[in-house]
């Protein structure tokens, strides 16, 4: 599938009978799993990535990190966007700049955010002027604009239709705003919106069944799957101490292992000197 094929498809999974349930991965053994589970598009997380490196989500300090991963993983057979946080820069410049490295890795969209790390939102202004940069360097990207009014609880109701439909106007794609499970709210600015809705999936809250029916596109899990798994090593190595963990449905050593080199050319071939099937090694 050529470049323009693969924009086309991306546009196409949010326009589908069903929304696009989109998994965040955070690094290239999570994304490789997901891919080899069906998942047609993957998004990043960038709480995951950020966290993984030691540093702290929504800083803009992983751009190195997540260009990094974008390039590994826009190779998978499998449609990749890429959380930018806040455009990882000081400006339009910057973010025109990295946008134009991801478009040449692969990489079919972006997640733009408004929240800064003080807890405040970006003017619309400064913001519009961000997202048009993004539609200026990489027209065929698409662009999903997030506002945080909700997520950071700063803005209700109308500041967020107010933004979403700058954020419309300036060349955005789609809209996300998570954080928000008001089925009157959700499916008010699903109704007033020509593009589509983004909702972050919330465990316990609406199901994507649900969110459908409100008119959201597009259910993303965020950095859900990347909580899930770290409670899962606390929890399996809590087993480990005690001898109880079940070899039943955990990867072998050398399934994780293939999992590095899955989709290359070489894919299956290993390491003729390496552990063989359920070998342990740190």
């Amino acid at each position: 599938m050529d470049t323009t094929d693969r924009y086309a498809a991306f546009r196409a999974l949010h326009r589908s009978g069903a929304p696009l349930l989109l998994p965040n991965a955070w690094d290239h053994a999570s994304a490789v799993a997901l891919a080899r589970a069906g998942f047609s598009a993957i998004g990043t997380t960038s709480l995951g990535v950020a966290a993984a490196a030691g540093k702290a989500d929504g800083a803009g300090a992983a751009r190195a990190e997540t260009l990094l991963l974008a390039r590994g993983i826009a190779r998978l057979p499998a449609l990749v966007t890429v959380d930018i946080e806040g455009g990882f820069g000081e400006g339009p410049k910057d973010v025109a700049e990295l946008v134009r490295e991801l478009a040449a890795a692969g990489v079919v969209g972006v997640n733009l955010e408004d929240g800064r790390p003080d807890g405040t939102l970006t003017a619309v202004g400064p913001q519009c002027d961000l997202i048009r940069a993004v539609k200026e360097a990489a027209p065929e990207l698409f662009l999903n604009a997030r506002t945080d009014t909700y997520w950071l609880r700063v803005g209700g109701e109308r500041e967020s239709h107010e933004r979403a439909t700058a954020y419309r106007l300036a060349g955005a794609d789609g809209v996300f705003v998570p954080g928000i499970q008001d089925e009157a709210v959700i499916g008010g600015l699903a109704r007033a919106l020509d593009v589509p809705l983004n909702i972050l999936y919330a465990p316990g809250g609406l199901s994507p069944r649900r969110l459908a029916e409100l008119g959201v596109r597009r259910v993303s899990s965020g950095s859900l799957l990347f909580r899930a798994a770290v409670q899962h090593a606390v929890d399996v190595a809590g087993e480990f101490t005690q001898g109880t963990v079940g070899a039943q449905g955990l990867p072998t050593y050398a399934e994780a292992q293939a999992l590095a080199t899955a989709f290359d050319d070489h894919e299956g071939t290993g390491d003729a000197d390496g552990p063989g099937d359920g070998a342990a090694r740190g």
